[in-house]
């Protein structure tokens, strides 16, 4: 299989990600009230009919009778009640279709906007995710809510709408037109089958003119025949058929570098707006175009912009020769209509150069070739008069003759051994070499050298240049002849090596600047990577800006120094508005040094980049752009990778903050409810007389809310790393004493094993701090420690720190939840029945012990059941001066 018989690995990649993904259908209508919803309700029941199991997820029937009957007997979703401004909406219910996963959903009005609040803002986003899933999803859709459409709609119909699909979502389904001629749209509607009378009226005399309709129609069915005729081409390329498969007409047309280029691009604008067929211009890069001065490379540069302004696609191809690059383009574009230009050319250039028009006649049948003759101008006649021809360095003159003269002394020193014709064949050697190695020029020199050389010192007579044998003659015709050809043959692959080379180099360039991004996570260093990458490629001054809440800001610059001035600003204000390129060498702000060009991703300008040459000189030629522009395409992934990790965690803090509200909210219910209770019903025993057991209770339930206020204050500091810390030397024994005696209370029913030891150092730490974590360590062991089981706290001195263990007797840790037990308002499962507790008091022991420099562990007991707290204070947090005293 040859390469261009290959499919191309994208067709693969493509269909490999729609293996798993649900199939969309859109009803397409050019208007309200043609039966889009009609015709989806009835394939939808027909589907239904032959074993598919259907689902309507929302189906707007806007009063019709004769599509609310299409609904009887359909499973409905219900949909989902959204409260907004005092008000309900119902809204598709995206989970319990997911959950429902049918295999087949009907969402009606595929460009609606869902409700504040709703998951995602477009339902046209639910149906992805549907899709997503695997679920096929028919929808409908009219033709003014297509994206590219709306500014065109609007200027004709006069309404603009606001609700628009992005054209990615068509050009990935399959569209099924819904279409009545207009004037029996406009009787339906007379009828009052599309509106109520009242707005039908209006409606006649706005919206729902005829030539309205017409255009609308004329736009759904063209839009329908673009999508199919984009389906098609994917089918062909990816089972690599051959032929142009003409369903609809693509055109291309060749630039070169001559003047009337221009021309050549509006007369194909003009033949592509006659037939509403796609374009592209396309320039082909051979070895001759590296000769080409700044002149020729900033006309190219012109005329591909200009295609670009038109509407037109721009592709810049490297081949060999310009018919070649031109027909193998055309073969993968499957164009139908090749559009090229042709200069006036002499009578012996042709001979010598041969047509490129009756190569292209020749080598593309069944496509149609237009040929246009380019403007005769004073620039194209300048053209005419060829640039002085490139000789070559003199060096390599040099090398050659000497190896010629190398050849010669070799041929003479084996003449008794070699006949003439193996002494001509050596000379093929410098020829081969001085072709491949300096050029056509001189290795024609180095043919011509060797011919003399050859008679001089080898045909008879000797000496002369003079040959007395006839045959000798032919000899040397056919000597000088295949030095010729072996001339142009070895220039012609050196030029194809060049041309593979800078591809090689342009592809190993790519895989650098995309290797170093993805090892990126900081915007900052992404952009100083881009700027310095793309400033070591071109060798250019590059600069990029964001725009920022403070205008438009200079975030990374290959020269420190770099400053724009208002021109320059104007220009890279107008990139990120417009999207386009602005200043030197654009058609915008020319005047400016610099060229800025779209950093740009999903419709918008991530960031700007600007290039300019120290010279002030134009900063790019017109072959440098295909690079340039595929670096600044990674780019914009690199940078919208990293926009999309920063809403990633936006998203996952809101999600923390709201499962952080929601178990605040549980807790506190719960919490302060139960304490608050005791505190009531005791208050009310009080008015028949006091006791000491009533005043216990009311003391220790009000400790415990002021246990349970203390842990949301102190969780709310280690949030916002608001943690002062006052450290001083600080006695475990006393300190294990004091939390000890100040929970006492939850502690009743336990003893208390202390094997902590006085000859322990002290600790810097902060003891207020310190005095927080052993509560509520101590509180934790009381709560899940079994009844009458005792709670252990014991410390131990290793050789690079010191441990406190707070263990109890209880069911232990599940296995697994040793580090989820520190997370804020965790629970072990069942504990909500079991004990009382807000989820914050080992969140609060971790905070404050990394805060002050410790570490925290949970685990289970090695000798029994039960759970094993531990804080473990590295070697520098220990005064060595109290554990020598204790050794004395």
């Amino acid at each position: 299989m040859s390469e261009r018989d290959r499919p191309p690995p994208e067709a693969f990649l493509r269909a490999a990600a729609r293996e798993d993904l649900g199939r969309l259908k859109i009803f397409l209508g050019a208007a309200p009230g043609v039966g889009k919803t009609y015709e989806m309700l009835s394939e939808g029941a027909a589907r239904r009919r032959s074993g598919t199991d259907v689902v309507v997820g929302v189906v707007e029937t806007h009063g019709r009778a004769e599509t609310e009957a299409l609904t009887r007997g359909q499973e409905i979703v219900p949909r989902r009640a959204v409260a907004y401004e005092g008000r309900t909406l119902d809204e598709m219910d995206i989970d319990a279709i997911l959950a429902r996963r049918p295999g087949l959903v009907l969402v009606d009005e595929l460009a609606h906007t869902n409700a504040p609040g709703s998951r995602h803002l477009k339902r046209y986003q639910d149906v992805e995710e549907l899709l997503a899933a695997g679920i096929d999803v028919y929808s409908t859709l009219n033709i003014q809510h297509v994206e590219s459409l709306n500014d065109v709609i609007a200027s004709f119909t006069r309404v603009r709408v606001r609700e628009t699909v992005p054209d990615s979502i068509l050009e990935a389904a399959e569209l099924q037109v819904v279409d009545i001629p207009p004037d029996e749209l406009i009787e339906r509607l007379k009828e009052g089958k599309v509106y109520l009378p009242q707005e039908a009226t209006r409606a006649l005399a706005h919206f729902f003119s005829k030539s309205n309709l017409s255009a609308l129609r004329e736009l759904a069915l063209r839009r329908a025949a673009q999508a199919v005729d984009s389906q098609m081409l994917d089918h062909v390329r990816a089972h690599a058929l051959g032929g142009t498969w003409a369903g609809s007409e693509r055109i291309v047309v060749g630039l070169s570098e001559q003047p009337g280029a221009e021309g050549l691009v509006r007369a194909t604008k003009r033949i592509a707006d006659a037939l509403h067929a796609p374009w592209t211009a396309v320039y082909v890069e051979t070895s001759r175009s590296r000769q080409l001065g700044p002149d020729e490379h900033r006309r190219i540069a012109a005329t591909l912009n200009l295609a670009t302004q038109l509407g037109g696609a721009v592709a810049m191809v490297p081949a060999s020769d310009t018919v070649d690059g031109l027909k193998g383009f055309a073969e993968e574009a499957r164009a139908t209509q090749i559009v090229v230009g042709k200069s006036a050319r002499s009578r012996w250039f042709e001979l010598r150069h041969g047509s490129v028009v009756d190569r292209l006649v020749r080598e593309t049948p069944g496509v149609a070739v237009h040929v246009l003759p380019l403007e005769a101008t004073a620039g194209s006649a300048a053209m005419r008069i060829r640039p002085p021809a490139d000789w070559g360095r003199l060096s390599g003159y040099g090398w050659s003759a000497a190896m010629v003269a190398g050849v010669t002394a070799v041929g003479l020193a084996l003449f008794n051994i070699l006949d003439l014709g193996n002494v001509a064949l050596l000379y093929m050697l410098p020829v081969m070499a001085a072709a491949s190695l300096f050029g056509l020029r001189t290795g024609l020199f180095a043919g011509l050298a060797s011919s003399l050389a050859y008679n001089f010192f080898f045909l008879p007579p000797t000496g002369t240049l003079t040959i007395s044998n006839p045959e000798n003659i032919v000899s040397i015709i056919v000597l000088l002849g295949v030095a010729v050809v072996t001339s142009q043959l070895t220039s012609r692959v050196r030029a194809q090596a060049d041309l593979a080379a800078a591809g090689a180099r342009s592809n190993a360039a790519l895989a650098g600047f995309l290797r170093q991004l993805t090892s990126l996570g900081d915007r900052t260093e992404v952009a100083r990577t881009i700027c310095s990458e793309i400033g070591r490629i071109f060798d250019l001054r590059v600069v990029l800006i964001d725009d920022g809440s403070a205008g438009l800001v200079v975030t990374a610059s290959t020269t420190p120094d770099t400053r724009l001035e208002a021109m320059e600003l104007a220009a890279a204000r107008w990139v990120q508005d417009t999207g386009k390129s602005a200043g030197r060498g654009s058609g915008t702000l020319a005047a400016s040094d610099w060229l800025f060009l779209p950093i740009a991703a999903g419709g918008r300008a991530l960031a700007i980049l600007g290039v300019a040459r120290e010279d002030g000189s134009d900063p790019l030629r017109s072959d440098q752009l295909p690079l340039l522009t595929n670096l600044l395409d990674q780019a914009a992934l690199a940078l919208e990778r990293l926009r999309l990790e920063t809403d990633m965690r936006d998203v996952e803090s809101v999600r923390t903050r709201d499962r952080l509200r929601a178990a605040l909210l549980s807790s506190v219910s719960h919490d302060l409810r139960t304490p608050l209770t005791s505190v009531l019903t005791a208050a009310r025993q009080l008015r028949h007389g006091s006791t000491p057991a009533l005043i216990d209770t009311i003391e220790s339930e009000a400790l415990r809310l002021n246990r349970f206020v203390s842990n949301l204050l102190d969780m709310a500091r280690v949030e916002a790393g608001a943690l002062k810390l006052r450290v001083e030397p600080v006695d475990l024994t006393d300190a294990v004493a004091g939390a000890v005696h100040d929970v006492r209370t939850t502690l009743e029913g336990h003893a208390i094993k202390l094997d902590v030891s006085p000859s322990l150092p002290l600790v810097l730490v902060d003891p207020q701090l310190f005095h927080h974590c052993l509560l509520n360590l101590l509180d934790n062991a009381g709560r899940y420690a079994d009844p009458g089981t005792p709670i252990t706290v014991s410390a131990e001195r290793y050789r690079d720190g010191l441990t406190l263990s707070v263990r109890d007797e209880g069911p232990g840790l599940p296995p697994g939840s040793e580090s989820a037990v520190f997370e804020t308002f965790h629970r072990l499962d069942g504990s909500d029945r079991t004990t009382t507790g807000t989820g914050l008091g080992l969140a609060i022991v971790k905070g404050f012990a990394e805060g002050m420099g410790l570490s925290v562990r949970a685990g289970n007991r090695p000798d029994r059941q039960g759970a094993d707290f531990s804080l473990a204070f590295p070697e520098r947090l220990l005064v060595r001066e109290r554990a020598a005293e204790g050794d004395e």
